[in-house]
C-alpha cells in the first residue's frame, strides 16, 4: 500500500509541492501550497494516488461503501477515481445559494453509507459543510477519505479522518505573520481565489 512519503512524492515530482507565500481559500498565509491541480493533469498519477485511498479506506470501514460523494469543484476528480476502485457509484455536492447540495438528480437513499472524499483538507471547512450536506440527504458518513491532511490530524470535520498522507503545513493570520513571509510577494491560488 502506498505510504505518505510515496503519495508526496507525486505531488513533488510534477511541481506541485510549492513553496512561496500563498493565502489559501480559509485567508489563511502559508509558505507551502499543495496544487492538486496539477497532479489530476496526468490519469497515471491521479490513479494511483485514488487506488491507494481507495485501498486504505476499504481496509479501514467495516462493510460496504453504497455511495462515494465528493464537493465540487476540486475534490470530483479525486472522488470519482476513488470510487470507480472502491466499485461504488458516484456524486457530486454544489453549493446553491452558498450550502453544498445534491443536485442534478442525484439522491441517496436514507441510511445511505457513504464515503466523503475530499482532495486536500486544511482547515477542514468544505469537508464539514460536505459531512453536514449528506447527513441532510440522509446519508450514514463513515468517513472522510483525503489524499493529503495539511493538519497532520489536527482538524476535527465530524467523521473519521482518512488520509493517504499526512503532512504539517503552518499557517498565519494576515496580520501574524513569520518574518520570512512579511516582504514576499503573495499568491492566491486555488478554487476561491484567483489563479496564478
Amino acid at each position: 500500500m502506498m505510504n505518505s512519503t510515496e503519495a508526496l512524492r507525486e505531488f513533488e515530482e510534477v511541481g506541485a509541492l510549492q513553496k512561496g507565500h500563498f493565502v489559501l481559500s480559509s485567508g489563511l498565509h502559508s509558505d507551502t501550497y499543495l496544487n492538486k491541480s496539477i497532479v489530476s493533469q496526468y490519469p497515471d498519477r491521479t490513479e494511483r494516488l485514488c487506488k491507494a485511498l481507495a485501498a486504505k479506506a476499504s481496509a479501514q470501514i467495516d462493510g460496504e461503501i453504497d455511495y462515494v460523494i465528493s464537493p465540487a469543484m476540486g475534490a470530483i476528480i479525486y472522488g470519482y477515481e476513488t470510487a470507480r476502485h472502491i466499485k461504488a457509484p458516484f456524486m457530486f455536492l454544489e453549493r446553491v445559494d452558498g450550502e453544498f447540495q445534491l443536485r442534478r438528480g442525484f439522491f441517496i437513499e436514507k441510511g445511505a453509507r457513504v464515503l466523503v472524499v475530499e482532495d486536500i483538507v486544511s482547515t477542514g471547512l468544505s469537508a464539514r459543510e460536505a459531512i453536514t450536506a449528506v447527513r441532510n440527504a440522509g446519508g450514514e458518513v463513515l468517513a472522510l477519505a483525503c489524499l493529503v491532511d495539511r493538519s497532520a490530524g489536527a482538524v476535527d470535520v465530524g467523521a473519521p479522518i482518512i488520509p493517504l498522507a499526512e503532512l504539517k503545513v503552518d499557517a498565519w493570520p494576515a496580520d501574524d505573520l513569520p518574518a520570512h513571509l512579511k516582504d514576499t510577494p503573495t499568491v492566491k491560488p486555488g478554487s476561491r481565489g484567483v489563479s496564478q
